[in-house]
């Protein structure tokens, strides 16, 4: 049985809704792609025994949460979210991020935005710097765990997810995660979450606005410049698995400039993409070890 409650808050014109647990200092944890709030099954009951509230939310286009039809789902709408819950959820005291995979983005890109309101950031899956999208145009590696951010600039994507039942969910998942499968009961939520109108179209909305700047907003253009390559003036640390079929662990080097506060490195030798599911022991243990320090 599910140890975690729901709720609702506004937050920069959207209403989000979330899962919780626990109570004390504000643990804002933020899924990422294809994924929703049930990603931290496991870490929000570890985290409210640990003294924490720990709040995830599903992130802007995510159904139960608001999905604004024309967006804007560039990454640095995210962090402007993940701020204005911080705001929200915990008003006139700072809290604590973790972020997976596009909420590892919104992670980094919140504590750069309002490094005041965020005490520390951990992120699994996805570093901060320009090194990810270098390696996407230069490292044949990396093109090839990339080519779905191509795919997904096309018209016909919608139609490719969620043929034969959003077969194409379980055909990443297994990609990505290659030696761990989510279970039948969970992918099946995750499958709801996308078949309730508009969700697919927003969730590829993330890559088209983030990798096409003719289709951002003119508003976030100052932050969206500086996303990949402001420090982050925050204690961080970053988990990533060596079997990560999305993004390879290789894109971790050279990071720590970025990091003046430090910045620790946690790989797990036998995890992919979706680390903080496949060994959640282990990471709840580090992340708890670390956010308490």
């Amino acid at each position: 049985m599910d140890q975690f409650k729901s709720g609702s808050v506004s937050a920069n014109g959207l209403r989000f809704h979330y899962l919780e647990a626990g109570s004390g200092p504000l643990v804002l944890c933020l899924h990422g792609f294809p994924d929703h709030a049930r990603s931290f099954r496991f870490q929000l009951p570890a985290l409210a025994k640990a003294g924490f509230r720990a709040v995830a939310p599903y992130l802007r286009g995510y159904a139960p949460s608001d999905v604004p039809a024309n967006g804007p789902y560039q990454s640095a709408a995210l962090a402007r979210d993940a701020a204005a819950l911080i705001d929200a959820l915990s008003p006139g005291e700072p809290a604590y991020l973790f972020g997976h995979d596009w909420g590892a983005l919104a992670a980094y890109g919140a504590a750069i935005l309002a490094p005041r309101r965020v005490r520390k950031v951990a992120t699994a899956a996805v570093p901060h710097g320009p090194q990810l999208m270098q390696a996407i145009v230069t490292s044949y590696a990396q093109m090839r765990r990339s080519w779905y951010i191509f795919m997904f600039q096309l018209p016909t994507a919608e139609a490719a997810v969620s043929h034969n039942g959003f077969e194409f969910l379980d055909r990443l998942w297994a990609d990505w995660s290659p030696r761990w499968r989510l279970p039948a009961e969970e992918m099946a939520s995750l499958k709801a979450t996308f078949q309730k109108p508009g969700v697919l179209a927003a969730a590829l909305a993330y890559y088209r606005h983030t990798f096409n700047p003719a289709l951002q907003v003119a508003e976030l253009a100052d932050l969206q410049a500086t996303l990949m390559t402001a420090p982050i003036e925050v204690p961080a640390l970053v988990f990533h698995g060596q079997h990560d079929g999305c993004i390879g662990v290789e894109t971790l080097e050279g990071m720590e400039a970025l990091f003046p506060k430090g910045l620790q490195k946690v790989v797990l030798v036998d995890a992919g993409h979706f680390i903080h599911q496949e060994k959640p022991q282990a990471v709840n243990q580090a992340l708890i070890a670390f956010l308490q320090s």
